[in-house]
């Protein structure tokens, strides 16, 4: 199988479905930043020694690809590309938020990411998933979008902040906090 097939020298490409769209497309724009964000959970998985967290990242990198497949799928086809995502899940991350919760200290502070390459990582990690939130939810305004992906990018983004937070406290890197000017 080659990997170029010059279908995409136009500027076009195709929803799971068939039906051609701009690579601008509302679609492609959210599931281009789904894959953009699970490209960068890799970076943080190969950087994180903790192998629970690893074991985690790699489980919401599969969650992420369903999530991408159903966003490529036209309305009439998405019923057979529903992500494979379950309350549980939601519940797998707001469990690994609270536990990782426990362990640090009050934040009293806005963060500025940074102080470690992991640490980095991991909040660019999170921006990504709050734009791919902000697109899906633009996309779920025109066209039918599962809830459930919403709902689950604003509590992986959630997590990746706790997450970031505790490799930084595990590390013992001292959190950069945001000192206004005055």
């Amino acid at each position: 199988m080659k990997i170029y097939t010059k279908t995409g020298d136009k500027g076009k490409t195709s929803l799971l479905g068939g039906t051609r769209v701009s690579k601008n497309h509302d679609r492609i724009n959210a599931y281009g930043t789904i894959d953009e964000l699970n490209s960068f959970l890799g970076l943080v998985s190969d950087l994180d020694t903790n192998q629970q967290r690893v074991n985690l990242i790699r489980n919401i990198q599969s969650r992420l690809f369903t999530i991408g497949a159903s966003l490529a799928a036209e309305n009439e086809r998405a019923k057979d590309f529903k992500p494979d995502l379950e309350k549980e899940d939601i519940g797998i991350l707001e469990e690994a938020i609270d536990s990782m919760n426990e362990s640090l200290p009050v934040m009293k502070n806005f963060i500025i990411p940074g102080g470690h390459q992991l640490v980095s990582s991991t909040h660019v990690a999170r921006t990504v998933c709050r734009r791919a939130e902000r697109l899906i939810i633009k996309l779920s305004e025109v066209e039918d979008v599962e809830e459930i992906i919403i709902r689950y990018l604003n509590r992986l983004s959630d997590y990746l902040f706790v997450l970031a937070r505790k490799q930084g406290y595990d590390l013992k890197i001292d959190e950069i906090p945001w000192k206004p000017r005055g």
